[in-house]
């Protein structure tokens, strides 16, 4: 099997939603994709890149033909304790009959020198707690980061905190 991963350029936004798509539907949320090819080009693309994304394609030895079967979207934060920026991995996707072949351990190997050139003190994600790929992450040597819980707020409780004058 000959695949090859590369940073994603503007050109790549249907071939990024499709793959967030694929995503959402292997975790049975394909209902809560809203970005639109537009978002992805704007926020990823633009003068201010909010997101960067590398892409496993695999590559047809025969005729050179290039289909994505993995994406890795990422953005960087900022850790105030430890002084350092870091990578956070918004998206890990690699397709289901592909799974097991390497290409996710690759990816993460992407995102951790991507890390490191940046400067950054860690790399984090976030698991749901069903999702199966906690062993895969576990075994790379990632950890549960103690008892920090993730909060969240948007929709009309974002737009109402928003409003909150005191």
């Amino acid at each position: 099997m000959s695949i090859e991963l590369r940073p994603a350029d503007a050109g790549d936004v249907t071939i990024l939603l499709d793959l967030i798509q694929r995503l959402a539907e292997a975790q049975d949320a394909a209902g809560y994709v809203q970005a639109t090819p537009d978002d992805l080009l704007r926020d990823g693309f633009g003068p201010v890149p909010r997101f960067h994304a590398v892409l496993a394609e695999w590559v047809d030895p025969d005729t050179g033909g290039r289909t994505p079967v993995g994406l890795a979207l990422y953005y960087f934060t900022y850790s105030t304790w430890v002084g350092r920026p870091n990578l956070y991995v918004e998206d890990l996707y690699v397709d289901a009959d592909r799974q097991g072949s390497g290409i996710g351990r690759r990816l993460m190997a992407a995102l951790a020198r991507s890390a490191l050139d940046a400067g950054c003190g860690r790399l984090e994600l976030a698991v749901k707690t069903d999702n199966r790929a906690r062993a895969f992450y576990e075994r790379l040597g990632l950890n549960r980061k103690g008892t920090w819980l993730p909060y969240a707020v948007s929709g009309e409780a974002l737009r109402d905190l928003a409003t909150t004058t005191d």
